[in-house]
C-alpha cells in the first residue's frame, strides 16, 4: 500500500519538478546568452569609433552602452516569462515609469539630446577655442550633458549642452590661419602712405605674422576726427591672441616714432557774439 501511495506522489509532482528544472536551466541560458550578447554588441559598437574616426569616442560608448541595457532588459523579461510572469505588465510598469522619469528629467534630456547632436556634427572639439553661450576658453572636455571649458584666467566653465547646441558657436581654432581685425585711427594731416609704410614695416619684421597671405593694410572709414586704417595679418591659429595683443602697442610705438598723429575725438565749438554792435 505503501509503494502504491509513494509512485503516486512521484508520479505527480515528478512532472512539476521536471518544468521547474527546465525552466531554471532555461533561464540560466538565456541569462548567460543575453549577457554575452549585450557585452558583443556594446564591444561592436565601441568598434566602430575606429572606423568613424571623425565622429566622438564619446558617443559610440554611448550608444554601446544604451544598446547593452535595452539587451538586458528583453533578456530580464524572457527570464521572468520562463517563469510564468506575466510581463506585459511589467513592461506597462517599465514604460510608465520611463515617461515619468523623462517628465522629470527634461532637462537633463534636453542636455542629452544636445551632447548627442554635437557628439554627431562635432562643431568643436577638446583643445579648440570657442565662443558659446556668453562664455569663452578651451575645451578640455565633451561629455553627452555638458561642455566644459578652461578661460584664461584659469577658471572652469561647465555649460550644459542645450545652452549651446540651437545657439551661436563661435570656432577659434576650426581654420588653422588665422586673420587678426585691428583698426587704427590717424590725423587727416597724415599722409596715408607714409602710414600704410610705417604699419607695414611692423607687420614684416614680426616674427608670427605669415607673408602669405599678405597683410591687408588700408583706409577702411573716414571719421569725424580721423582717418581710420583696417589691419589684418595672418598668422597661425596658436599665434592669434599673441598678435593681437603684442602688435597694436609695436604700431603705437612706431607711429610715435615717426611723429605721426594718433588724434583723439575732439570738436570744433565756434562762439558768436550776438550782442557785438
Amino acid at each position: 500500500m505503501d509503494d502504491i501511495i509513494n509512485n503516486i506522489d512521484v508520479n505527480q509532482y515528478l512532472p512539476a519538478a521536471l518544468n521547474w528544472a527546465t525552466n531554471i536551466l532555461l533561464a540560466i541560458v538565456i541569462l548567460l546568452l543575453g549577457l554575452w550578447l549585450a557585452g558583443k554588441v556594446r564591444g561592436i559598437i565601441i568598434g566602430l569609433c575606429h572606423k568613424y574616426t571623425h565622429l566622438d569616442d564619446t558617443l559610440f560608448r554611448f550608444l554601446g552602452s544604451m544598446a547593452r541595457y535595452i539587451i538586458l532588459a528583453f533578456v530580464f523579461i524572457a527570464v521572468l516569462n520562463r517563469f510564468g510572469v506575466q510581463t506585459a505588465s511589467i513592461i506597462a510598469l517599465l514604460g510608465a515609469a520611463g515617461l515619468a522619469i523623462g517628465l522629470a528629467l527634461q532637462g537633463a534630456m534636453s542636455n542629452l539630446a544636445a551632447g548627442v547632436m554635437l557628439l554627431i556634427f562635432r562643431p568643436y572639439k577638446v583643445n579648440d577655442f570657442i565662443e558659446a553661450a556668453g562664455r569663452f576658453g578651451k575645451v578640455t572636455e565633451v561629455d553627452m550633458f555638458t561642455t566644459i571649458l578652461q578661460t584664461f584666467d584659469n577658471q572652469q566653465v561647465i555649460i550644459p549642452n542645450s545652452q549651446i547646441w540651437g545657439a551661436q558657436i563661435i570656432n577659434h581654432s576650426h581654420h588653422p590661419i588665422r586673420g587678426v581685425d585691428m583698426h587704427f585711427g590717424v590725423a587727416y594731416d597724415e599722409n596715408t602712405d607714409a602710414v600704410r609704410k610705417v604699419i607695414d614695416s611692423v607687420l614684416e619684421a614680426h616674427p608670427h605674422i605669415l607673408k602669405d597671405p599678405a597683410p591687408f593694410v588700408e583706409v577702411e572709414t573716414l571719421n569725424n576726427s580721423s582717418v581710420d586704417f583696417l589691419v589684418r595679418p595672418f598668422c597661425k591659429g596658436e599665434h592669434y591672441f599673441e598678435i593681437i595683443y603684442t602688435v597694436p602697442e609695436l604700431i603705437k610705438k612706431a607711429l610715435d616714432e615717426n611723429n605721426i598723429e594718433i588724434p583723439f575725438p575732439h570738436r570744433k565749438v565756434i562762439l558768436v557774439n550776438e550782442n557785438k554792435d
